[in-house]
């Protein structure tokens, strides 16, 4: 590959994970370092994803990440939206899951019951 397209690909990878370009997007991350897969990962992770696919949600991905430094609160889960709303959730369940993309990802309101912290980018 040449420097140009692989400045290109950079670009591109950038753009969608900061979700460029996108409205009413959102990217949830659940936390899939050492702790959170012996906290119960798996099992919220392949929650969301049963759900955004049976209710067909577009503009939502789910992605694993590593370690969010944040043991003692895992499972955790950040959702980040294309506004630039960070929003983790912690101690996540697989009903809290269900629970999320049902008011957080459909109607827009935080669970603050669940919720680790807020940030702003």
């Amino acid at each position: 590959m040449t420097l140009k397209e692989l400045k290109i690909l950079r670009k591109q990878a950038h753009d969608e994970m900061y979700m460029v370009g996108f409205k009413n997007a959102a990217r949830i991350q659940v936390g899939y370092g050492t702790c959170g897969i012996a906290a119960g990962a798996k099992p919220v992770y392949d929650s969301f994803i049963k759900k955004i696919s049976d209710l067909n949600i577009p503009n939502v991905t789910v992605v694993q990440v590593g370690c969010m430094g944040e043991c003692a609160f895992e499972p955790t889960v950040e959702v980040v939206e294309s506004n630039g709303t960070k929003t983790i959730y912690c101690k996540v369940t697989e009903r809290m899951a269900s629970e999320i993309i049902d008011e957080h990802i459909l109607k827009g309101q935080r669970i603050d019951n669940y919720l680790l912290s807020k940030t702003k980018r």
